[in-house]
């Protein structure tokens, strides 16, 4: 196992029909979650709804799903901010809890240049010594991209200890670990490329698709490190037209109507997101009655 485990499920935040967070469905998924597949739940990052959910909300979602999983999972809180004053403030709370980790994503809007990234994450880092920080790089949503030079120098602080890796790029990520001590853990932002990732180095994925496919993806991840890559393949080449619809249109929508598909009251998104369109949603249930066929026939 690596710092946070394989598998860490990028959590979904329910809403009830009012539109409120429900927490008693958040604890329900949570467990669920874990007794699935999960080896660590990251709460309130950007599958989470992070920016339109108030401080107070996150902060109940973390002490919700820690109780749920409390000695079976490790809980992770996305306290990152493009203000290094508020994230600092954030992630500071909820080391006061003792969870296990914060996920901190690449500073939004600002597009501060790399010595900002270096200092803005550096002062979170020195303001909670104690708990295990993730980076977030995902420039196609924060318009930002942190450079392998940069997490090169982050990696040397001692409780920066993984990155989540969402550029999309291959060069990229292979060049951070050559960049980087083997113990710094480097984990897929993108489903589809948690395959590629481990062959380059990588520690596993924050997942959306392990919302529904948990189990599946942790025996893909464990057939690789056990040299069965025919295996880690097929699994992965079975599991690609679900890692394609969840992203059919703007995560969490394609995943929140899946959910909602299995049964799950998840509510839906909070405004500026919209529902899906009816064909996003045929095209979320033909793969899930694809994949349900293909395991009753396994």
């Amino acid at each position: 196992m690596t710092v946070f485990g394989r598998i860490l499920t990028a959590m979904v935040t329910p809403f009830t029909a009012e539109g409120a967070v429900s927490y008693s469905t958040a604890e329900a998924l949570a467990s669920h979650l874990v007794a699935h597949g999960s080896d660590a739940l990251v709460v309130c990052g950007t599958t989470g709804e992070s920016p339109t959910l108030t401080w107070d909300e996150e902060y109940q979602l973390f002490r919700a799903v820690q109780q749920a999983v409390a000695g079976k999972a490790m809980v992770i809180a996305g306290t990152g901010s493009n203000s290094t004053h508020e994230a600092i403030e954030a992630t500071r709370k909820a080391a006061a809890l003792g969870l296990d980790g914060s996920l901190q994503v690449v500073p939004y809007y600002n597009k501060p240049p790399q010595e900002g990234l270096y200092r803005h994450f550096c002062a979170i880092a020195q303001a909670v010594p104690d708990l295990p920080l993730m980076l977030y790089n995902i420039p196609g949503r924060t318009s930002c991209n942190l450079a392998v030079d940069t997490v090169a120098r982050l990696a040397e602080i001692p409780n920066i200890v993984a990155i989540k890796e969402a550029s999309g790029s291959l060069d990229h990520v292979s060049q951070i670990r050559r960049s980087t001590p083997e113990a710094f853990a480097l984990y897929s932002g993108d489903d589809s490329l948690t395959l590629p990732l481990l062959a380059v180095g990588g520690s596993g994925v924050v997942s959306v698709a392990s919302h529904l496919v948990g189990d599946q993806l942790q025996q893909m991840v464990q057939a690789f490190t056990a040299g069965q890559i025919k295996g880690a393949t097929q699994i992965h080449l079975q599991l690609l037209p679900l890692f394609r619809v969840l992203f059919a249109t703007t995560n969490p929508i394609p995943v929140k109507a899946a959910l909602a598909i299995q049964g799950w009251q998840v509510g839906t998104v909070r405004s500026p997101l919209s529902p899906p369109t009816k064909e996003i949603e045929q095209a979320i249930k033909a793969v899930l009655d694809e994949l349900a066929h293909q395991s009753e026939i396994s």
